[in-house]
């Protein structure tokens, strides 16, 4: 017996409206895995950047350490030279002075400077133009002054001046 006037169908579990729902809910879930997924590689590529920032921060703070001791080795050469070109500007003009010290009568043949002296070589017409022009000008500037003359071809007299100043050392140091 037939009660209906349509022919029955084949019902089943995955209606339209679950079908719609399950499509949605994975949709959602690929989504939401996407997402994750996107999280963990951003995640990834910040960690490898911060290291690497890092390493680049630690990189430069040792070439500014480097550079800081060099900045500092430069500045004690610039005091180095300062300090050397001082002593040759007060050598030059010490040297200067000297020669502008010694007499027109009297001719020098070799000068040398000791650390703490002055040993003078030259020709004198005789003792007491040497005594007198050159000689009491010396002993005015160094503390020990001693000179040896011998005689010339020409009747002049050679002379050797040695002149030293004595320095007292503990004076310095305070």
């Amino acid at each position: 017996m037939i009660y209906s006037y349509i022919t029955p169908r084949k019902k089943s579990a995955f209606t339209q409206e679950i079908q719609l729902l399950l499509s949605f809910f994975t949709i959602t879930l690929l989504m939401l895995f996407f997402t994750y997924t996107f999280l963990l590689y951003k995640n990834y590529v910040f960690v490898e950047d911060k290291n690497y920032k890092t390493l680049a921060k630690a990189n430069l703070e040792k070439s500014l350490v480097e550079m800081k001791a060099q900045i500092h080795s430069i500045r004690e050469q610039e005091l180095l030279s300062e300090k050397i070109s001082t002593k040759n500007t007060v050598l030059k003009d010490s040297i200067t002075n000297l020669f502008d010290l010694v007499p027109t009568r009297i001719t020098l043949s070799q000068a040398k400077l000791l650390k703490n002296g002055l040993v003078l070589y030259g020709v004198t017409p005789n003792k007491d133009i040497y005594n007198f022009m050159l000689q009491a000008p010396l002993r005015s500037i160094f503390h020990r002054t001693y000179s040896s003359f011998y005689p010339a071809q020409n009747g002049w007299l050679h002379f050797v001046s040695t002149n030293y100043i004595d320095k007292d050392e503990g004076s310095y140091e305070k």
